[in-house]
């Protein structure tokens, strides 16, 4: 007994949950959205491109969404929501992508709850609840701040579940996917291809602005249906070429001897053309002279939403930036009017699933 009470921590969960910036001590605290500058060679690279394959969606995911055989509306707004609250609590590009992974990943090998494999289902909670699940393992997997599960759900859901039933849908994500939660992403090229890039003028050092600018092209890659298709390698290496073309206002090249030797060279052109047409040349007023746009954070996921917008042209702001019930001390306080799914319909619908 007395071995078990020492196995607990004295922490407080105000500890856990602690979002605000440090008091007046004089403590620095250590950005954790900075960029890696160690470039993945040899035998660990290696690894990656031939494990990238498996953390993909399955192949026919795509057509499904083409052919609308699939809610294309409910994803868009699921990735919205996980994009907005990223956005609020300041998580890493990685977790965002890997939120979205997660998503892709169970639709393209199962069903949602409530669902029969059509776009009926019982109300719009099946894809809210997938959504949670999906950033709140994310967020534990990369974040070492994680909100508790009440407090994940802010921005005026629609629904708001008990952590119980966002704990079985976890679980049930987690069986769906086969517990392959450590997903290769586009950051993990970031660094290595971003140290094969060679400007005009013949250096080879990248800008620190096109490390934020590649992780803002990453992430905006979600909501453009067509770069399902391509592997994150490919996806990593179209965003630094982009990033770093507009870092410098000529075309960047890059060493051949490392892009090609491990990613396919037309369809990282293909994959980079897509990114110039509809995250970048969508919108005509988009400046391309990226010294003129305001410092942004190395790899944060801030101005995300932007660029986003940008590739619509016609999507409106969300209302992301306006903090929810903010009190006067400015602390944040969960949203009060949110609605209370039964918790036992929840549970039914996912226990016949498991």
């Amino acid at each position: 007994m007395a071995l078990s009470s020492n196995l607990c921590c004295a922490e407080d969960a105000e500890d856990l949950v602690y979002w605000g910036v440090d008091d007046a001590a004089g403590e620095v605290s250590v950005d954790q959205n900075a960029p890696t500058l160690f470039p993945i060679t040899g035998e660990s690279l290696r690894s990656l491109l031939a494990a990238e394959d498996g953390y993909m969606p399955q192949s026919e995911y795509m057509s499904r969404y083409l052919t609308c055989s699939v809610d294309l509306t409910a994803r868009q707004d699921a990735i919205n929501w996980i994009l907005n609250v990223s956005e609020f609590y300041r998580f890493r590009p990685v977790t965002v992508y890997l939120s979205v992974n997660y998503l892709d990943r169970f639709l393209s090998v199962s069903v949602l709850p409530g669902q029969n494999g059509t776009k009926q289902c019982a109300g719009n909670w099946p894809m809210q609840l997938l959504s949670v699940a999906c950033l709140s393992v994310a967020a534990k997997m990369e974040e070492t701040k994680v909100p508790l599960l009440l407090d994940l759900q802010i921005l005026h859901p629609e629904f708001v579940f008990e952590p119980r039933t966002v704990c079985r849908m976890e679980l049930l994500l987690m069986s769906a996917l086969r517990w392959r939660m450590r997903a290769v992403t586009p950051f993990d090229f970031i660094s290595t291809f971003a140290a094969a890039i060679v400007f005009a003028d013949g250096s080879a050092s990248i800008p620190s602005s096109a490390f934020s600018r590649s992780a803002d092209l990453i992430l905006s890659t979600h909501r453009v249906i067509d770069f399902l298709g391509f592997r994150p390698s490919v996806i990593a290496a179209a965003a630094v070429l982009c990033a770093a073309s507009e870092a410098v206002l000529s075309s960047a090249t890059y060493d051949s001897s490392i892009f090609d030797d491990w990613v396919n060279k037309e369809m990282v052109s293909d994959c980079r053309q897509l990114m110039e047409e509809y995250l970048i040349d969508t919108c005509q007023t988009a400046p391309r002279d990226t010294a003129a746009l305001p410092a942004v954070e190395p790899l944060s996921p801030v101005g995300i939403l932007d660029a986003a917008a940008c590739a619509s042209c016609d999507t409106q702001r969300s209302p992301v930036a306006g903090k929810p019930n903010s009190d006067p001390g400015g602390s944040e306080l969960p949203p009060t009017k949110r609605r209370r799914l039964s918790d036992s319909l929840c549970t039914v619908i996912i226990n016949t699933r498991s």
